[in-house]
């Protein structure tokens, strides 16, 4: 049982208004962190062994197949950084791309947090398709993070 109480059209409007917002603010408030704390905290970024440097993502989820197709978050976020390809091959360049990517899986952890919010005002099956939604939109994301750093981290690495 909701805690607020909205007929079923209202809901799903507050739904997608939530869900813009919720975005938004994560988007803009996350660019806003300066990249210091993504370097600070690289351990939270760490492959896992069973991801085997991203071969993992790419043999169970078939990465390269379906990633390009997957819009940059500049469409929304204008001074964001794009990371559709590499900016430079020289050491600078290729560390803030890291950066940048362990700061696009930060945001899209964080998204998945708020769904447990719609439970407020939705009924217990609609809330559980917010949980769904955010888990199909931002899981696909982080994958692609987890799939390029180590390839990232192998190059710097190796210069």
């Amino acid at each position: 049982m909701p805690v607020i109480d909205l007929p079923l059209a209202w809901v799903a409007v507050l739904d997608v208004l939530a869900w813009f917002v919720v975005h938004l603010v994560l988007s803009f408030t996350v660019q806003r962190i300066p990249l210091a704390f993504f370097n600070r905290h690289e351990r939270w970024f760490t492959q896992f062994a069973w991801e085997r440097e991203g071969a993992f993502w790419q043999r169970f989820c078939k990465v390269k197949r379906w990633k390009g197709y997957i819009p940059d978050g500049t469409l929304f976020v204008r001074d964001g950084f794009n990371k559709r390809q590499l900016h430079g091959r020289d050491s600078t360049s290729l560390s803030l791309f890291l950066l940048e990517s362990r700061r696009a899986e930060y945001v899209h952890w964080l998204m998945i947090v708020p769904s447990f919010l719609f439970f407020l005002w939705n009924p217990l099956w609609a809330a559980w398709l917010n949980v769904l939604y955010a888990v199909l939109f931002n899981v696909p994301l982080i994958i692609i993070q987890r799939y390029n750093r180590p390839r990232l981290e192998r190059i710097i690495s190796s210069q």
